[in-house]
């Protein structure tokens, strides 16, 4: 079993062997499971903003038709990197900085909404959307460093 590690360097907590091999792999991820992790995860999202959080928005305070709205780019965006996974162009940079930037501009876009919205929302929803938004951007940024990888 692995121990608990931090790097210093890179400001990353991660659980690693004594060689750190999930820390190596992290940073020569195969760009085919780098678009199947993006899959899944839009798939999470979209399953949690038009399922599972419209039966908790009093206690989220947002609104449920806009947690449906925002399931509809995650839909999409799990359909595309699925796409991507399952045919893995030659060229496939400019389909990994395609769904960076698109990740990116849902995290402006839930940014905008939670400024907007600011008023109404509890601290759980702040929470939630905070935490969505960090990881998402995370992902994006690590696919914009794997895509810009020769």
């Amino acid at each position: 079993m692995g121990h608990f590690c931090f790097n210093y360097k890179n400001v990353l907590f991660y659980l690693c062997d004594n060689d750190n091999s999930i820390y190596k792999s992290m940073h020569n991820i195969n760009p085919r499971k780098l678009f199947l992790i993006d899959c899944l995860g839009a798939m999470v999202s979209a399953v949690m903003l038009a399922v599972v959080l419209p039966k908790f928005e009093s206690l989220l305070g947002m609104p449920s038709y806009i947690l449906h709205l925002l399931a509809l780019p995650a839909c999409a965006f799990a359909v595309y990197s699925l796409f991507c996974f399952w045919r893995t162009p030659t060229n496939w940079r400019p389909y990994m900085r395609l769904i960076a930037l698109l990740n990116l501009l849902y995290c402006c876009l839930t940014l905008g909404l939670v400024i907007y919205l600011y008023p109404q929302l509890t601290i759980w929803g702040i929470a939630y959307f905070v935490g969505e938004m960090t990881i998402i951007a995370a992902l994006a940024m690590f696919e914009f460093r794997t895509a810009a990888k020769s």
